[in-house]
């Protein structure tokens, strides 16, 4: 195991590369023994570090959901990261580009909890019970590591490369909804460019959310009644730039859109 003194040094070093908007080399370039619990450690010290400037959590995101990108990375399992309130977003909102780095965007069905979910042992009918509504999202992911040279130690450390989430303005109950087979397209300056459906996320995005309360029991970590759970991206992340709008739109459950100043 990495020394404790060691993964607060390297939580700083992302916290101030995110501050700063001045992305830093990889972890594992200099450790290419970093092992995803080490990550892990260094992620929930960086949360301190956040939780210490006043932000709070409002809930959790998931990535490398997908089979592709879990053989890419050559894992196994998907990963998370933590979601805060500087974070979120509305409908229609714009993005200010010199507050991130290097941005790219996945369309995901945002689940927003009615009630605590922990495990272990939750499955996919726990996790539908506890929702109390989805709406489509827009997350904007980012990378604290120069250039997206990222293995899985990386993005686990640097908090899943999350960024920011935009959040559709009309709550859908999921009663009646498929979504696994809920298709969705994203459209950037007015361009059809990706298609997905719910499956991309694990087979169902309510598993990769059971997953996840499963996950984090091992580290006595609850989901939280009014958080919005992300879980994972239906189709490939499209790189962004100042000037770029974006528009997703989700069968059943309505769109959302972002633009980029």
């Amino acid at each position: 195991m990495v020394a404790t003194e060691q993964i607060t040094a390297l939580a700083a070093k992302l916290y101030r590369a995110d501050q700063e908007r001045t992305p830093i080399s990889p972890l594992t370039e200099a450790d290419p023994n970093l092992s995803a619990e080490d990550a892990y450690r260094i992620q929930l010290e960086w949360v301190r570090l956040q939780q210490q400037a006043g932000r709070r959590i409002v809930g959790k995101k998931i990535g490398l959901t997908s089979k592709p990108m879990q053989q890419m990375m050559g894992v196994t399992e998907p990963d998370y990261g933590h979601l805060f309130d500087h974070m979120v977003l509305s409908d229609q909102d714009v993005m200010r580009t010199d507050e991130l780095l290097q941005p790219r965007i996945e369309a995901e069905v945002a689940f927003i909890l009615k009630r605590d979910l922990k495990g272990p042992g939750v499955t996919v009918a726990d996790v539908l019970s506890a929702t109390r509504y989805v709406v489509p999202s827009i997350e904007i992911i980012d990378s604290r590591i120069s250039d997206w040279k990222i293995k899985l130690s990386d993005t686990i450390a640097d908090n899943g490369s999350s960024a920011r989430v935009v959040l559709g303005s009309k709550p859908v109950p999921i009663d009646g909804l498929d979504l696994q087979l809920m298709g969705m397209v994203l459209e950037k300056n007015g361009q059809q460019i990706s298609t997905g459906a719910g499956a991309a996320a694990l087979g169902h995005p309510a598993y990769a959310i059971a997953w996840l309360a499963n996950k984090l029991a091992a580290y006595d970590i609850s989901l939280h009644a009014g958080e919005i759970i992300l879980p994972g991206a239906v189709a490939k992340a499209v790189p962004v730039e100042k000037g770029d709008h974006i528009t997703v739109r989700f069968s059943e459950i309505g769109s959302v859109s972002v633009a980029f100043g």
